[in-house]
């Protein structure tokens, strides 16, 4: 981590992740970038849909592949790069036959590794094969949920899903959130952990800061009146006269209060559901 001189008081105790030594290109391919309209939280009629969104700083899209349709081809690794989009970093790879595309990297892999995508690849970070060719104990991420559908699952920066049983066609799989899940053991999944695992480790130090990351103001809801918000008013500072939390739309949030539909088409293939609070 990149620690600052308390210069000023958003200096103090400021840390960022140090990219030196890890990124090995400052610009990214043009071919695979694309400007495109952030999400700024407005409907096409210009209404408030997701709230505290908007502004920031202007973004290029990479094209990032979660496909990996091009199986038994060998690719190389050229560049690691930073990709303002997400939390983890991507790499460059040029594959034997010629094309280049972005993926999410994982840790470990370096400019002028060679990973493989297929049935009988290697179980080494940065291959991708079947669930069903993939040893218990491995730590796996850009997990599958249906075969060919795309990496779904364990995306994010430092993350890492365990195999933890082969069992009737299904693969059980621990996941980051503690949840142990089943997933159709002809889905794919990449070896490894995801690389900027010092991610979550940043102090922001600044409010500033988080607005050129298209972060607006969160005001409390015991903060404002009760034609604003179903916590709001009072004389003086009040409790919010409810017993379960809720949001401004009047649907449970926080302190742990279950959200999740009773009758979820996923379900069926949970076998043990996240732990929550402090003890996780």
């Amino acid at each position: 981590m990149k620690r600052y001189n308390p210069t000023s008081p958003s200096r103090r105790n400021m840390t960022t992740v140090t990219y030196r030594g890890v990124l090995t290109a400052s610009k990214p391919l043009k071919a695979l970038t694309k400007g495109f309209q952030r999400g700024n939280g407005h409907n096409n009629t210009g209404r408030i849909t997701t709230r505290h969104k908007g502004g920031g700083v202007k973004r290029a899209y990479r094209f990032v592949d979660f496909v990996y349709d091009k199986k038994e081809i060998p690719a190389k690794i050229v560049t690691i790069e930073y990709d303002p989009n997400r939390t983890a970093f991507i790499a460059l790879v040029s594959y034997a036959d010629g094309e280049k595309r972005y993926i999410v990297v994982p840790k470990t892999v370096k400019p002028g590794d060679v990973i493989l995508t297929g049935e009988k690849a290697e179980v080494k970070a940065g291959n991708r094969l079947p669930l069903r060719n993939i040893p218990v104990g491995t730590f796996v991420y850009n997990v599958e949920i249906k075969p060919a559908g795309g990496a779904k699952l364990v995306r994010s920066a430092g993350n890492f899903a365990e195999v933890i049983a082969h069992d009737e066609g299904y693969a059980q799989i621990k996941l980051p959130s503690t949840e142990v899940r089943k997933v159709i053991d002809s889905a794919w999944a990449s070896i490894g952990e995801v690389s900027n695992d010092e991610n979550w480790l940043q102090h922001v130090g600044k409010a500033g800061k988080n607005r050129h990351r298209g972060i607006r103001p969160t005001v409390r809801g015991t903060a404002m009146n009760p034609v604003d918000h179903p916590h709001g008013g009072g004389e003086g500072r009040q409790g919010r006269g409810r017993r379960r939390a809720i949001s401004i739309y009047g649907k449970p949030t926080g302190k742990g209060q279950k959200s999740r539909k009773p009758k979820k088409y996923s379900n069926r293939l949970i076998v043990s559901r996240r732990r929550v609070g402090k003890n996780r």
